[in-house]
């Protein structure tokens, strides 16, 4: 295994959850930014899929988010 591998591996089982766990009208977390649904599957979803929405989804989600620069 490389370091970006064990790297990405790393990185994708970690939440994002900031500890701020208030859903908005458009239904995301104003702290992680992710929807109910996902936070509820977040302890089913493979590696994979949480490397996928911490890179992906999340990051656009974010620059969308009222009061981001």
């Amino acid at each position: 295994m490389t370091i970006k591998t064990m790297d990405a591996t790393f990185r994708a089982v970690l939440s994002p959850c900031t500890g701020v766990c208030s859903i908005d009208e458009h239904g995301l977390c104003f702290g992680c930014h992710r929807t109910l649904d996902e936070i509820v599957r977040w302890a089913t979803m493979g590696d994979d899929e949480r490397l996928r929405l911490m890179e992906t989804v999340l990051p656009g989600r974010e620059s969308r988010s009222p009061g981001s620069p």
